[in-house]
């Protein structure tokens, strides 16, 4: 949709950057990186994004790779006001509910229409909201 954000969540990204680190760096590139989410606003939060990057790069090259692909979306959510930051960071509360909708899909099992899917999934959604 124009105009929209497109958020990409800080757990699984921070995720894939540990997926390309040594075991035995991964604390301590995990704390190096978690200072860019700890910046007060998203341009400070890009300028320690290049600081790290810079650090780090020729020590992990493919980790900091995927953190300059991942810059945009993983701070997506530092353009909204600060109150917001907590619950836009991450996208675990939208996998939390698509995990009850499948889990309350595969109690019922067979559904005899389309319709009665849909219900039983406003429903979730309106309990939700």
């Amino acid at each position: 949709m124009v105009g929209s954000a497109w958020q990409q969540c800080r757990v699984h990204v921070m995720r894939n950057i540990l997926s390309q680190v040594p075991m035995s760096s991964q604390m301590m590139v995990s704390a190096i990186v978690r200072t860019i989410f700890a910046q007060p606003t998203q341009a400070a939060a890009k300028q320690q994004l290049s600081l790290v990057v810079r650090q780090l790069e020729e020590r992990f090259p493919k980790a900091m790779e995927v953190l300059k692909q991942a810059e945009e979306d993983v701070l997506a959510y530092m353009a909204f006001p600060r109150e917001h930051w907590k619950q836009n960071c991450s996208t675990n509360p939208l996998e939390r509910l698509n995990r009850e909708i499948c889990r309350r899909i595969e109690v019922v099992g067979n559904f005899p229409n389309r319709d009665a899917v849909i219900r039983l999934v406003g429903d979730i959604l309106q309990e939700q909201h």
